[in-house]
């Protein structure tokens, strides 16, 4: 079984197969909170304050900018709203990756760092 850690270690690559059922769920119980919704994996974030929220999605976007392998944000007064998925996997149908899981515990990292 995958852990956050392992996800947190590892570096996004060029993938072209998604992940099975299995290994969805599997990635998802590593990841703390994340939810698949549409095809995708989820997660809200609250905050304070608009700075707060903005200093958020500053910090996650020069993390994963490094990954290459951007998510849609919704942006809000208190809260970011987080939705992987990759979009060049399965023949460019889309589905969820390994990438997508990295990024979610990434993205988790900076938001335990910014709690503190």
């Amino acid at each position: 079984m995958v852990t956050a850690t392992e996800l947190l270690n590892k570096k996004c690559r060029h993938l072209e197969t998604g992940l099975t059922d299995n290994e969805i769920k599997e990635q998802l119980a590593a990841v703390d909170d994340w939810a698949l919704e549409d095809g995708k994996i989820v997660k809200s974030y609250s905050f304070k304050n608009y700075y707060e929220t903005l200093a958020f999605v500053n910090a996650i976007a020069y993390v994963i900018h490094a990954e290459d392998h951007h998510p849609e944000l919704a942006v809000t007064y208190n809260r970011c709203v987080v939705k992987f998925d990759t979009h060049s996997v399965n023949g460019g149908r889309g589905g969820l990756s390994e990438n997508d899981f990295i990024c979610a515990a990434k993205v988790d990292a900076v938001f335990q760092q910014a709690a503190r």
